[in-house]
């Protein structure tokens, strides 16, 4: 067995395998690797020692971290997969967004793997799991994450995500992993230990920036990524935050990202995406590069959210301020974007490009609610506590009738009861004040009242975001359940409503009828309590929404 570690500022390094320490080759660009070591098949615990410190860090690249982030790392083979698979497309689908540690009561792989049918039932094509990769402590979102090649023990290590996988492809589900390369976690991060893996003196919102200008580095993220669709055989990944990746470089990393996924994808003969999540608006993310774009495959479009929310609940503070008129969901429905070079109130300038109409409207990801427009709410409140059925109701027809790729977030498709909130375990006190501290400061200019903010290190904010399973079956739950469903099986049935040419979208206000029409699909939503009526034969109907087929 070889052991190799990326460390240009040590002078000496060792792995301490089982308690035995050998010492590394210097090799190549900052490169140390051990001889071969005769080492049995098995579990062995190893790290890494730097110099004179004496203690052994895990590796980087661990795939297995039994016992926590701070501690020994574990040989751990791929686990085998079984299930012949030839992928899925993103056009056309619908996403389900996910975390695994609230989506079941157990919170873990195996136990989301009994749900699946519930989701193959509903008519999702593609599940969104957020971060799994190792971070300190029992329990967070998973954007603290500081091992990017493992996956947390809590959920059940590498083999059970291997399972799941398995089991999604069985049913004819594609896995979306969420992945963070723009920052690390606070606690476990010993990457600066072994070399310049951060900016120095960079920051962005979360924490130090990943330093892009060194090579290893920049192999270091894409070799996680290739890891993800190749060895554990996902079919996307969604890139958390591409703004805040600072790379002045010729050729973006998100570019060369792109087009090494676009070499494996070839090799393996099934479709692989690329899915950023960006507060930028810029369709050269998903540009073709034969057009000066990265290249990659989809971008979310949070102002189709905020079009969507204020039509629904009517609230227009912060950077919903902007989205207050019916107009803005008639933009964004026909434009992609609202803000593409226009005036944004909350972050105070233009903001913003607009997507040429040849771009096809499929490479937006758009979504009523997800886990940052929830969790990131000052009590992780959904749309369904304050709204009745029929408010609720459309939300799920923008959404699931919009010319664009639509995601629901666990739960949403029977307004669940249960809030999600922001929550964390750091086994540091001094990280979990400061977090709570800094959520109360995130708040101030949306102007919530920062008393009721839950505390996030508090277990029973955590045990408040569990889903409840059993409510779905129940009045409006199962009425909204079944609507959900139904509108997944129209996007089914009638090509238009996943027709992705923003030629054939047209869109109009009329007070308070919002009116799309997608070829013979007409869709209908009264934001006040009218009564529609519908126009040629009803596909769909409920008080304050109509879906038709045109004579």
């Amino acid at each position: 067995m070889i052991f190799e570690l990326w460390a240009p500022s040590a002078e000496a390094v060792s792995v301490e395998v089982d308690g035995a320490l050998h010492p590394l080759v210097a090799g190549d660009a900052g490169w140390w690797v051990s001889r071969d070591l005769d080492l049995e098949e098995g579990d062995h615990r190893y790290g890494f020692v730097i110099d004179d410190d004496p203690t052994a860090l895990p590796d980087p690249r661990s795939r297995r971290q039994p016992d926590g982030v701070h501690r020994l790392s574990a040989t751990a083979d791929v686990p085998e997969q079984h299930v012949s698979w030839t992928g899925r497309q993103l056009a056309g689908s619908v996403i389900y967004e996910l975390h695994i540690g609230t989506f079941t009561p157990e919170g873990t792989l195996d136990s989301a793997i009994e749900r699946l049918d519930h989701l193959v039932d509903l008519g999702i094509d593609f599940v969104e799991v957020l971060p799994v990769n190792g971070f300190n402590g029992t329990h967070n979102w998973g954007y603290d994450g500081v091992l990017w090649y493992t996956v947390h023990e809590g959920y059940g290590g590498p083999e059970a995500y291997a399972r799941f996988v398995d089991a999604c492809h069985e049913r004819g589900l594609g896995v979306v992993q969420d992945v963070v390369y723009n920052h690390l976690g606070p606690s476990g991060n010993y990457l600066p230990r072994f070399g310049p893996y951060l900016r120095t003196g960079s920051a962005n919102t979360w924490g130090d920036s990943v330093n892009l200008d060194e090579p290893a580095v920049r192999d270091y993220i894409i070799e996680n990524a290739l890891m993800w669709l190749r060895d554990y055989r996902v079919d996307a990944l969604r890139l958390d935050a591409v703004h805040a990746l600072i790379d002045d470089s010729p050729k973006h990393l998100l570019q060369q990202l792109a087009e090494e996924v676009d070499v494996l994808s070839a090799h393996l003969g099934r479709p692989l995406s690329l899915i950023a999540e960006s507060d930028l608006n810029d369709p050269k993310l998903i540009l073709p590069r034969e057009a000066g774009g990265y290249g990659l495959t989809a971008q979310w479009s949070d102002d189709y959210h905020h079009s969507v929310h204020t039509a629904v609940t009517g609230e227009t503070t912060g950077y919903y301020e902007d989205f207050a008129e019916l107009d803005a969901l008639a933009k964004t429905t026909t434009e992609g974007f609202f803000h593409n070079g226009t005036l944004s109130s909350f972050r105070e300038r233009n903001h913003g490009h607009p997507i040429p109409a040849e771009v096809p409207a499929w490479r937006l990801v758009t979504f009523a609610q997800d886990h940052d427009q929830i969790g990131n709410r000052a009590t992780g409140d959904r749309l369904s506590p304050g709204l009745g059925f029929e408010r609720l109701a459309i939300a799920a027809v923008l959404n699931l009738c919009s010319p664009f790729t639509p995601m629901i977030f666990m739960g949403e498709e029977w307004g669940a009861s249960t809030p999600w909130q922001f929550f964390t375990s750091h086994p540091e006190p001094e990280l979990g004040e400061a977090t709570a501290k800094g959520r109360i400061a995130e708040f101030a200019k949306m102007g919530w009242d920062p008393a009721v903010v839950p505390d996030p290190q508090d277990p029973a904010t955590f045990e408040r975001s569990h889903l409840l399973w059993d409510e779905r079956e129940d009045g409006d739950h199962a009425r909204l359940l079944d609507l959900y469903r139904d509108l997944i099986a129209l996007r089914r049935e009638y090509p238009e409503l996943t027709d992705p040419r923003f030629s054939t979208i047209a869109a109009e206000v009329n007070g308070d009828v919002f009116t799309l029409n997608r070829g013979r699909v007409r869709v209908q939503v009264a934001t006040a309590d009218t009564v529609l009526e519908p126009v040629g034969a009803v596909l769909l109907r409920t008080a304050s929404t109509a879906i038709s087929l045109l004579a």
